[in-house]
């Protein structure tokens, strides 16, 4: 059992939409922090039977068990409509509902509204290395982070089920994508450029669609939590600045094996993009799950100077280093950025033994940066 870090701080008694993309532990959650709630799971076929059958059967039940408090409806997306009689509910008998569910994409092209704002929005992200007692790095990063897969010995056939039956199974069937093999191919295309830049033609022309829809591709993965962009930071820039985003899938495991790279040892070429994938998850987690929500972007000119994460307006640079022992080779992006901008904290993250300040620049082991990350002490 983990200690999950989501704990919808600041949500009163308000009504909640609780997303996230399978797997990540929503109903485990759920069931741990409201045990006596009155639980609908929509997975479960007599259920969802009954509710699609009997659509009373819902306010029934919520006035028969007052006590039951909130009322949770689990797979939210498999029934649209019943959100009309939870609005209902909400306003004229003041019940308090979490809504979970893979995404609001389904709701959204059903023409459903959500609540007309009643609702607050919280999500939850695969496991970060604060939720796990004795965290193994290197079962992150070979593992990802969903539970069951960080959990198991042998994870492979089951980030190939998830893969198979989710990503290109159930997100093509709720997306309408009429070409299942070519939106395969775009899911490979996306793993082979995680962490990179976003070039809309040559993804295109690798999996022989258009532009157009290779943005509508990325838009699906974005709509369903499975990916998001990381943006340019462009604020006043002096030197001439990349504008195109990146893109990282949501959980480094399912980029593993996409990319089919295998075990991946620390110090190799593979290690280094895997750690840094993993460093934006936990920075992301954080930024959410802290409500400090503050942006995270990149920074990269045109002559290939980069810092690989800002947060917040220019606040803190960090850049994530493989090395055992960072040095100046690995400071010229910060240093760049830092003549730029007034940054209040320059950071290398890497595999250093020690903490250690060079100059301005303060290099910390990835392990010691966490610590200080979930304890608030970096932004």
């Amino acid at each position: 059992m983990y200690n999950r870090l989501q704990l919808f701080v600041e949500s009163g008694n308000e009504s909640i939409f609780f997303w996230g993309a399978r797997q990540v532990g929503k109903s485990t959650l759920l069931k741990t922090m409201f045990p006596d709630a009155l639980f609908f799971d929509l997975l479960v076929s007599g259920v969802y039977n009954n509710l699609v059958q009997h659509p009373d059967s819902l306010r029934e039940a919520i006035m028969a068990n007052p006590e039951k408090t909130p009322v949770i409806i689990d797979e939210i997306q498999l029934l649209p409509r019943m959100l009309y009689d939870v609005h209902w509910l909400i306003v004229n008998h003041h019940v308090r509902f979490i809504l979970s569910g893979s995404s609001p994409r389904k709701i959204l092209r059903a023409g459903v509204n959500l609540l007309g704002g009643r609702a607050l929005r919280y999500e939850l992200y695969p496991l970060v290395s604060q939720e796990i007692p004795d965290f193994d790095l290197m079962r992150a990063i070979n593992n990802g982070l969903l539970p069951r897969h960080y959990d198991s010995s042998t994870p492979k056939k089951l980030i190939a089920a998830y893969i198979g039956s989710y990503l290109r199974d159930e997100i093509v069937a709720e997306a309408k994508i009429r070409n299942a093999g070519k939106f395969s191919n775009f899911l490979n295309a996306v793993a082979f450029s995680n962490g990179e830049m976003v070039n809309y033609t040559n993804i295109a022309s690798d999996c022989g669609v258009s532009s157009t829809t290779v943005k509508e591709y990325f838009q699906i993965l974005e709509d369903t939590l499975l990916g998001r962009y990381l943006p340019s930071f462009q604020k006043r820039p002096k030197r001439k600045v990349v504008h195109a985003p990146k893109f990282y899938l949501f959980d480094v495991g399912i980029a593993n094996y996409l990319l089919n790279r295998g075990k991946i040892e620390q110090g190799s070429e593979l290690f280094g993009k895997a750690f840094e994938h993993f460093i934006y998850q936990e920075i992301y987690a954080h930024s959410r799950y802290s409500d400090k929500e503050y942006l995270i972007s990149y920074w990269r000119t045109t002559t290939q100077l980069e810092v690989d994460f800002i947060l917040g307006d220019h606040e803190v640079a960090i850049e994530v280093k493989a090395a055992k022992h960072a040095d100046s080779r690995h400071f010229k992006g910060l240093v760049a950025f830092a003549e730029e901008y007034e940054v209040k904290k320059l950071i290398v993250v890497s595999n250093d033994p020690l903490p250690r300040l060079s100059g301005s620049i303060l290099i910390l082991p990835w392990k010691v940066f966490l610590e200080r990350l979930w304890a608030n002490e970096i932004i």
